[in-house]
């Protein structure tokens, strides 16, 4: 769909773009759920009594586990419902830009996964939504997506 396309769309459906700010609560929302839901499935595996040092040892061998739990997590709120816990709870929602649908499942795991890599390069992915005019990340742009105001 070309950008005069997808223009017209979003006027007759009386679609808009959701502010920066919304989706940064959003994100931030997001974020601490994940981090909440990791602390219940791997708050036993911390000894008691030991050291921040030792903690932080054992918190950085999780690593990949925080990661698959991110992917997971953002994957399946996509796909599903088309937005996040975080998403839902700001009234916005991500929207493919070919049929204006939710994501399919392989476009948001796409969009998840390349989430992480945005964050891993000092969150550079998501700054590129203030320079951009539809406020898009590098992984909307990867995916074709935008991110929306829900009806």
């Amino acid at each position: 769909m070309t950008n005069e396309e997808l223009i017209d769309k979003f006027e007759t459906e009386n679609i808009t773009l959701a502010p920066l700010q919304k989706r940064a609560l959003a994100y931030f929302v997001d974020e601490i759920l994940v981090s909440v839901l990791f602390a219940l499935i791997y708050l036993d595996q911390l000894p008691e009594n030991i050291s921040t040092e030792e903690t932080i040892n054992i918190v950085n061998d999780l690593f990949m586990y925080i990661v698959l739990l991110k992917i997971t997590y953002q994957t399946f709120f996509v796909w599903m419902y088309g937005a996040t816990i975080g998403r839902i709870f700001l009234k916005i929602r991500v929207i493919s830009t070919v049929d204006l649908e939710n994501p399919t499942f392989f476009l948001s795991l796409s969009i998840a996964s390349f989430r992480i890599i945005s964050e891993s390069l000092f969150y550079l992915g998501f700054l590129w939504a203030v320079l951009n005019p539809k406020r898009e990340t590098w992984h909307d742009k990867d995916a074709n997506t935008l991110v929306v105001n829900a009806r």
